[in-house]
């Protein structure tokens, strides 16, 4: 049984098809002609952005720009020394207060899974459907099919920990799955990560976890934070790795010269979140 629940990947949709407009036009377009080319009124059109976004369409686009990661290293850089010295202090919009974790012991990685079992089930987004995993510790899998698709999305987290027995059961992870995807909430519980990975991963996964939403960092400061300054290639390898995508933002990595660099479930997506999170501490 998949749960797939509001209207979040039919506004993810839209979302894309806007980045796509917005790349082919060189000036900033009308709420008018954006509603045109949706095929929607412009009431119509506002409304749905302003849900998604928090902003109107105007406003919003320039969140979408392919210069926007410049500006955010600009304005919105996070030194993680000074980011874990004063906490995950934000606003709270999102789930930067919601998260603990506790990561898998180097021995029981090198297992690949043996022994363990992982809950899944397929959720509605803000970015599209999500592929969510999970063990008894917590949520140990995030994967977005928008850009790649739901089977290969699948495929994905699966091949990650192949020795696991894996259970489809949403109903377990639907708390977990609201929390970190579907709800803001003050009151909800906070979200458990559980951290699968080799050593170097999880220390490059716990600096991403200092990085507050709306705000940014570099491969080479991750290298730095973590007392291997001369690691940049091997911080974007385990950035790219990453099995619990948006909890564990690492799309708030980018180039030192502002590029996106990549993202393992597609750069729409990765252009989204960054509009999406950039947009509500704004707001």
């Amino acid at each position: 049984m998949n749960i797939r629940t509001g209207e979040e990947g039919y506004h993810y949709g839209v979302m894309r098809r806007a980045i796509e407009l917005i790349d082919q036009n060189d000036k900033t377009l009308s709420l008018e002609e954006l509603a045109a080319q949706m095929n929607m009124s412009p009431a119509h059109f506002q409304r749905l952005f302003s849900r998604w976004a928090g902003v109107s369409p105007k406003k919003f686009q320039q969140y979408l720009t392919l210069g926007h990661a410049k500006a955010l290293l600009e304005d919105r850089f996070t030194t993680l020394e000074a980011a874990h010295s004063v906490g995950l202090s934000g606003t709270g919009r999102l789930h930067d207060l919601f998260v603990r974790w506790e990561a898998m012991s180097p021995g029981e990685y090198a297992r690949k899974g043996e022994g363990l079992r992982i809950y899944w089930g397929w959720f509605e987004s803000p970015f599209g459907p999500a592929i969510v995993m999970g063990t008894d510790k917590g949520i140990c899998g995030i994967g977005f099919a928008a850009e790649t698709g739901e089977e290969a999305a699948m495929q994905d987290l699966l091949s990650r920990w192949p020795k696991a027995e894996f259970v489809e059961d949403p109903m377990r992870l639907r708390p977990w799955a609201l929390s970190a995807l579907g709800s803001a909430s003050d009151r909800l519980e906070p979200t458990p990560l559980y951290l699968i990975g080799a050593p170097l991963q999880i220390k490059v996964w716990e600096a991403l976890l200092h990085i507050p939403s709306g705000h940014v960092t570099t491969y080479s400061e991750i290298a730095q934070t973590i007392g291997n300054p001369q690691a940049v290639r091997a911080v974007g390898t385990a950035v790219g790795r990453n099995p619990i995508s948006w909890l564990i933002p690492c799309h708030r990595a980018l180039r030192k010269s502002g590029g996106l660099g990549g993202y393992h479930w597609g750069l729409p997506v990765k252009r989204a979140m960054l509009a999406y999170e950039a947009a509500r501490a704004e707001a």
